[in-house]
């Protein structure tokens, strides 16, 4: 596999902004969708305390009412930048471009195709939006393609340590028949894209996601590098719980994983929240759904007694950072949390 001249930077490292959407949308949110614009606000003040947000929102309207509650709610709003859009839903992690940096340490924006994670069929303005929000912002672009068609890739379906190595799971992208991004991709496939745009030379391979996870296996919510030899995977105690088999076979891979440099992946621990349901429905509910923000981390909470041990692990691998818990009990109701609705924009390096 041939490096190309991009390099997709770890999370903690310099950013520019983190990107969020102002909610819209009450389907994502059905019967729960009141509570979720005060959620969202907390949160920009969270993140703009320690940072610049650009925020997503549809119209001049929204945009007021948007003002009205971050001011409300005590954010900084000189560190908050509107961008008008139309989108159809607020996961920005997915339909907003991958940010690399290129050979000069200038960034481009990587417009992967979003299809609505393979399931939805009301995505086209959120997958307009990513090359009109650049636009706005000034941002140089490119349309990745393999095999002569534009590539499907969401932001959650990877995570990288910035110095080669890249988590995925073969349930989201390798499956025949499920939620299928890239009819006829294969291991190698995504390996020689990830190595022409993303500069890894190292992709880790693991198996299923969590339940009730509907992009069917998104590794964010399961895994996560904090370091460039280190990583959090969730651990399920309880043989009864319908994660306990699929952890534990993603740990056994982990465990024998050595790193490019000939380090061993270091494995720590993350605990999960007691299942999570809402009218019927297991949420995907996980630690692991955290944000790396400039000095900051915003951790999930789920009103659960695993939460304390969780915030506890993130604040030893984040010693310079605080760590902030964020309640996440009404927000996961759409079956995505605080990494699923943010994505962070790397600085330019000199």
């Amino acid at each position: 596999m041939a490096k190309g001249p991009y390099r997709l930077p770890a999370e903690w490292e310099e950013q520019e902004c983190v990107w969020l959407c102002w909610p819209h949308n009450p389907r994502d949110w059905p019967g729960k969708f009141s509570p979720i614009a005060f959620v969202y606000a907390e949160i920009a003040r969270k993140l703009a305390a320690h940072g610049r947000v650009r925020l997503i929102v549809s119209s001049p309207e929204t945009k007021r009412r948007a003002e009205r509650l971050l001011r409300k709610a005590g954010a900084d709003l000189g560190a908050v930048s509107f961008h008008i859009a139309q989108t159809d839903r607020g996961w920005t992690r997915d339909f907003l471009p991958l940010f690399v940096h290129d050979e000069r340490g200038a960034v481009t924006a990587l417009h992967f195709a979003f299809t609505g994670w393979a399931k939805y069929p009301d995505h086209a303005r959120d997958r307009a939006a990513s090359d009109e929000l650049m636009r706005q912002c000034g941002v140089p672009g490119a349309k990745p393609r393999h095999k002569g068609a534009r590539v499907v890739l969401e932001g959650g379906a990877i995570d990288a340590n910035g110095a080669g190595a890249l988590l995925a799971t073969e349930e989201c992208l390798l499956d025949p028949a499920v939620q299928v991004r890239n009819p006829g991709f294969d291991r190698r496939d995504y390996e020689d894209l990830f190595a022409s745009y993303l500069g890894v030379d190292q992709t880790i391979w693991l198996g299923r996601g969590i339940a009730g996870d509907d992009t069917h296996g998104h590794v964010d919510d399961l895994c996560r590098f904090v370091s460039p030899d280190t990583v959090v995977l969730c651990r399920e105690d309880d043989p009864g719980d319908a994660n306990y088999a699929a952890l534990r076979e993603n740990r056994e891979r982990l465990e024998d994983v050595v790193l490019k440099g000939g380090a061993k992946l270091s494995v720590i621990d993350l605990p999960m929240p007691r299942a999570l349901y809402f009218d019927g429905l297991r949420l995907p509910a996980s630690y692991a759904n955290f944000l790396i923000a400039g000095r900051v981390v915003l951790a999930p909470t789920f009103n659960d007694p695993a939460d304390r041990v969780a915030l506890g692990v993130l604040a030893e691998l984040f010693p310079e950072r605080e760590v902030v818990g964020v309640s996440c009990v009404d927000l996961v109701w759409g079956l995505g949390a605080l990494h699923c609705l943010s994505h962070e924009q790397p600085r330019a390096r000199g």
